[in-house]
């Protein structure tokens, strides 16, 4: 089989008291907030309901002493959210540290990347999105 480059994904969550967490569900929904400016379109164009993301970002305010966003309101023409800077913050935090492991990966798995076969995808009746989202921390 044809070797692919080794360009590593590391997706982890961190476990910053016992009753806060981040992970890479919650990063890619405050990035999706500060890119559409609201919980409804983040929540769609991550695919998730408008109450799980909800949820997430209840988590997530809750588990902050400060809001990570803020909510205006007026309806879809004048509302909307924004992340505060604590919201920034995390996110900015959580990428650098996405890189610097993704650094240290690449650089201590490459003898064995280039040992592993490549393989399609599992077949067509697996369960892999929903498993998925449960290992990466959702």
């Amino acid at each position: 089989m044809d070797k692919m480059a080794f360009n590593p994904m590391v997706r982890f969550r961190v476990d910053l008291s016992r009753l806060c967490s981040i992970g890479p569900g919650k990063i890619e929904l405050l990035e999706s907030i500060g890119r559409t400016g609201s919980l409804t379109q983040a929540a769609r164009a991550l695919g998730l309901s408008y109450r799980r993301a909800w949820l997430l970002l209840n988590d997530i305010n809750r588990s902050f002493g400060e809001p990570v966003t803020l909510a205006k309101m007026g309806g879809h023409l004048r509302g909307g959210m924004t992340l505060t800077p604590v919201g920034k913050e995390i996110i900015r935090c959580y990428r650098m540290a996405a890189r610097e492991i993704e650094s240290v990966v690449r650089s201590k798995l490459q003898s064995i990347a280039d040992k592993a076969v490549m393989r399609g995808p599992p077949h067509p009746g697996a369960p892999r999105k929903r498993l998925a989202r449960r290992l990466n921390g959702w």
